[in-house]
């Protein structure tokens, strides 16, 4: 008996797709449970795990990725890159763009210890407490020389912000300020906080304060925010006590306090999920797309369109 032809051809079709593949490659030992865990939920057909990925190894995996299926069919395989440290996975990145050439490229992304779907969520946030828009308002990120600190103030600068970068350390907080100003050609300000005194002066105008330090340290006490008259919104990225920011709670999430509007780690951690899923899912509309920190932004704010 023969199919109509629109049945046999749907028929065809489903035959010839090719299950969708993510090639998690890490530079840790072991590949992050959490990045695999959340590709299985996202629907990943195949997941292919990777660890202690550098940028040598990283052309062999690459050409067994895009050489085993038609350009046709490359929409169906991804490549994930992530680890602890940014800048090492920075590198296998570019070692696996350099290892694509014609049609031969699948989609990539980039995001290491969440990173930049972290910094995307805390930017959405900082723009809904500010009211959409944060062009020329001065926002301050603390914890600023970390991968988290540094992809927000990237793109909060690359949105119009003032943004200034707060760090113990002034000249590592400098040099990053300068690495993102050469990124995106906006000015981008630095002070220390190895002190109450220097981190009030450089919190003075801010409408916002990102924290995104390390695990447990208070990086903006109570008795300075307090005397902070131009504070709107405060985001604090830490979920382990004591947390960043004195007074914000973690699951916080548009939450008024003393006139404040605040999110803590939690409360920005379920848009982070989002963004993630979602990035996920579009690898696979195309061969061709590099998901890094504002692509990741820009999901994010299509998905509160």
């Amino acid at each position: 008996m023969l199919l109509p032809l629109n049945i046999s051809h749907m028929a065809e079709t489903q035959v010839l797709a090719k299950p969708t593949i993510l090639i998690q490659l890490d530079v840790d030992p072991q590949p992050s449970v959490f990045d695999g865990v959340v590709a299985v939920d996202t629907g990943v057909a195949h997941l292919f795990r990777h660890g202690g990925i550098t940028p040598e190894t990283v052309r062999d995996l690459v050409h067994g990725a895009i050489f085993t299926r038609g350009p046709a069919d490359l929409r169906s395989t991804a490549i994930f890159v992530g680890g602890s440290d940014a800048a090492r996975a920075e590198a296998v990145l570019d070692a696996v763009k350099s290892s694509f050439f014609g049609p031969f490229k699948v989609s990539v992304l980039f995001d290491p210890n969440g990173a930049n779907t972290t910094a995307a969520a805390a930017v959405l946030a900082t723009l809904e407490g500010l009211g959409g828009s944060v062009e020329g308002t001065r926002i301050a990120v603390l914890g600023g020389t970390g991968p988290v600190g540094g992809r927000v103030a990237r793109l909060l600068a690359g949105l119009g912000a003032n943004v200034t970068l707060g760090s113990r350390d002034p000249k590592r907080a400098k040099a990053a300020a300068e690495t993102i100003k050469a990124r995106v050609g906006t000015l981008v300000d630095s002070f220390g906080t190895s002190d109450l005194e220097s981190l009030e002066t450089g919190l003075d105008g801010a409408s916002a304060v990102v924290a995104a330090g390390a695990a447990g340290v208070v990086l903006l006490p109570r008795s300075v925010r307090d005397r902070l008259s131009s504070l709107k919104v405060l985001i604090d990225l830490n979920a382990v006590p004591p947390l960043g920011i004195e007074g914000v709670e973690v699951m916080d999430k548009r939450t008024e306090r003393d006139g404040l509007l605040t999110w803590g780690a939690l409360g920005v951690g379920g848009t982070k999920m989002k963004i993630h899923k979602a990035a996920l899912k579009r690898l696979f509309e195309s061969n061709d797309a590099i998901i890094d920190a504002e692509q990741a932004l820009a999901i994010g704010q299509s998905l509160r369109a």
